[in-house]
């Protein structure tokens, strides 16, 4: 399935050569913070060197999409949901901690959403909605979009790794 890919990103850079370069170990435990698979973080690790960084991002997005429902769960658990910076209204905290906690209840793990293309402004009212769109889905529809935004948030998360490298 193609993806189509909106982040812009160097396609070389020394964070890549670094990246490459580095001990297996160092590589895996950085790729777990992009996300929380280890099959997917120790696939990735094992097929460096890559070229430039959109090779990096095709691989990862491949390991994502072949990522089984186990490995997915796994990756789940190490996610935090989204959530409102500390100056925000009691009232929008406790909203969104019933979305949550409605979210959870019903499909078993947090809630994950990339919200790489929002302002910061804009991310409670995103997050608050995606919720509330996404409690509509069936189980298997939200797996989906579940490993979706899972391969999104990882997308990004490299990025930054690879430009702070």
């Amino acid at each position: 399935m193609p993806v189509q890919h909106t982040e812009s990103a160097p396609s070389r850079s020394p964070g890549l050569d670094r990246f490459n370069a580095a001990p297996s170990t160092r590589v895996e435990t950085a790729l777990l913070t992009c996300c929380g698979s280890r099959r997917w973080a120790q696939r990735l690790t094992a097929h460096r060197p890559y070229p430039n960084l959109d090779a990096l991002l095709a691989a990862a997005d491949e390991a994502g999409y072949d990522l089984p429902p186990a490995d997915l769960a796994e990756a789940l658990a190490a996610e935090v949901s989204p959530g409102l910076h500390d100056g925000a209204p009691h009232s929008a905290h406790l909203a969104l901690r019933a979305a949550h906690a409605a979210y959870e209840s019903r499909f078993g793990h947090v809630f994950v959403m990339c919200l790489d293309t929002f302002e910061p402004a804009e991310r409670p009212d995103q997050v608050l909605a995606g919720i509330r769109a996404r409690l509509g889905h069936d189980p298997d529809q939200e797996r989906v979009v579940t490993a979706d935004e899972m391969r999104r948030l990882a997308r990004g998360r490299i990025i930054g790794l690879i430009s702070a490298s």
